[in-house]
């Protein structure tokens, strides 16, 4: 789905969204969530997710992959377009059953990341917060920053998931959470 209203499956199966930032690692944490190397093109360019990509999993359920947020290095109007695309997604679909933001454990949660958080609480969406890259930390900062950012963005610890596809951490926890939502009704 490349426009709001644009051709997008039928929505026969319950769906989970993933949201993130460009550049935190959306593509490579579905690739190994779903256990297929090629499911979501991998770039090493922030920003080419452009469209909603929606892929079905074992004829159970969809996720839709939404365009990255935040990158500074992709034209401003394209920017704009994304806002109607993503809004008109997560507030028109019947299936939609949660969303999964994605935030790299490197760095505190950006200004996109806590208006995607506010938005969805606005919206009563349920929410997981995926953090990425774990690998990238030092092991004593493995065992603490997941809730550190949990509390950061006003979060329970329940609904954080410290995630590295690079080496599987997390990717079972993950897999738990997002069966848990798509057994859960429509929220709306």
């Amino acid at each position: 789905m490349a426009a709001p209203g644009g051709w997008r499956p039928a929505p026969t199966l319950p769906e989970i969204a993933f949201a993130g930032r460009s550049n935190v690692g959306k593509s490579s944490l579905l690739n190994r969530l779903v256990r297929r190397r090629a499911l979501a093109r991998v770039s090493t360019t922030p920003g080419r997710t452009r469209e909603i990509n929606f892929f079905r999993v074992n004829d159970a359920f969809v996720i839709a992959d939404l365009p990255g947020y935040g990158y500074a290095r992709v034209a401003r109007a394209q920017r704009a377009a994304w806002r109607p695309l993503i809004e008109g997604y997560l507030e028109g679909s019947a299936a939609l059953r949660g969303v999964v933001v994605l935030v790299d454990a490197r760095h505190d949660p950006s200004a996109d990341d806590e208006a995607m958080l506010s938005y969805l609480a606005e919206l009563g969406a349920p929410t997981l917060v995926a953090v990425t890259k774990v690998d990238k930390l030092a092991a004593r900062e493995r065992a603490v920053r997941p809730a550190a950012l949990a509390r950061a963005l006003g979060l329970g610890e329940d609904q954080v998931v410290a995630t590295s596809a690079r080496d599987g951490t997390g990717r079972d926890e993950l897999a738990r959470a997002m069966v848990d939502l798509l057994r859960t009704p429509p929220w709306r």
